[in-house]
């Protein structure tokens, strides 16, 4: 992937009374990450990245001119252990999140307990920690991925800290790993989809998250703590296939229906092979709504979000694509 360009105006200046000055982004070379960063630049805020090789990650995304701290989460399970990382820092955004367990990066170490003491050291030093998780984790998982997200969250809660969470759906953009390979199946011509696959998304756009993150830095008294995020409509994921192929094809994908226990085990031996995007995970939140039940997207952006895919009907909508808005999710 090419380096992402970043606008920043020259006499960019933060708002008077905002609570960030100086910004550590965990995970800043990342996905989510860089847009985070390119946000908080254009806003004229001193950044710092956060990464497990920051200088050779930070020359790959444009962002050489930027300082860089050595963080690698699986290590730093104790609040002292973070002291070097926050120093000199007004706000923290974690956007650091692994797909699978790679030896000592396992999902207790990375996303429940190093964001414990993450959070810890945030509310000894007065610090506000912006977390990303995700939407899903309030039912009953059986995945220790979306087990530890929750863990981690509650953490937070109990850590007396100024936190805030922030809760997306499923993420588009140039240069996600997810991202990239839904983009490429929904160009296929046959689109193999389980019937328990029929949960709903509300695709948003990688940029427009950045831009909200950044924007809740800069709030001085944001209203709420927990913040689920969603782009404008909500489609089943075979609706948003659809949706992306009709940018690029005239023919609609034909539906090949592929029975749930082989969608599980494709999910496992994707897991255990480290192979595509598709996880035990993911299969149990396809199964479920995975969208906001109150989108802060738009009050976040002070806009509204960036379309994903061609846009849906607005009349006599179906499951496949409608307004988040008339609908109250339970």
């Amino acid at each position: 992937m090419g380096a992402l360009e970043v606008l920043v105006p020259s006499d960019a200046e933060p708002p008077a009374g905002h609570p960030a000055s100086v910004v550590l982004v965990l995970g800043g070379a990342g996905f989510i990450g860089r847009h985070v960063v390119a946000a908080l630049r254009a806003r004229g805020l001193q950044v710092i990245v956060g990464s497990r090789r920051p200088h050779r990650r930070l020359r790959r995304h444009g962002f050489a001119d930027l300082p860089g701290r050595e963080a690698h989460l699986e290590r730093l399970l104790d609040a002292d252990d973070w002291r070097t990382l926050v120093e000199g820092c007004d706000v923290v955004v974690n956007c650091v999140g692994i797909l699978r367990e790679r030896g000592r990066e396992t999902y207790d170490r990375v996303h429940h307990r190093a964001p414990a003491a993450l959070a810890a050291a945030c509310a000894a030093r007065g610090l506000r920690l912006i977390h990303v998780s995700a939407l899903g984790l309030e039912e009953p998982a059986h995945s220790r991925f979306l087990r530890s997200k929750h863990d981690g969250e509650a953490a937070l809660r109990a850590s007396g800290a100024d936190w805030h969470i922030v809760r997306p759906s499923l993420l588009d953009g140039e240069g996600g790993f997810g991202a990239r390979w839904i983009r490429r199946v929904a160009r296929w011509p046959v689109h193999p989809l389980p019937p328990g696959a029929s949960g709903r998304i509300a695709m948003l756009d990688v940029g427009d998250l950045g831009e909200a993150i950044a924007n809740l830095a800069l709030d001085a008294a944001p209203p709420v703590r927990e913040h689920e995020l969603g782009g404008l409509h909500v489609r089943t994921l075979g609706g948003h296939l659809a949706a992306i192929r009709a940018l690029h094809a005239p023919a609609p994908a034909r539906r090949l229906r592929i029975p749930d226990t082989l969608a599980r085990l494709v999910a496992h031996v994707c897991d255990l092979f480290h192979v595509t995007p598709f996880s035990y995970g993911h299969w149990e939140l396809l199964q479920r709504d995975n969208c906001p039940r109150e989108n802060r997207l738009p009050a976040l952006l002070g806009r509204a979000p960036r379309t994903i895919g061609v846009p849906a009907p607005a009349a006599n909508a179906t499951p496949e694509g409608f307004p988040i808005a008339p609908r109250t999710l339970s």
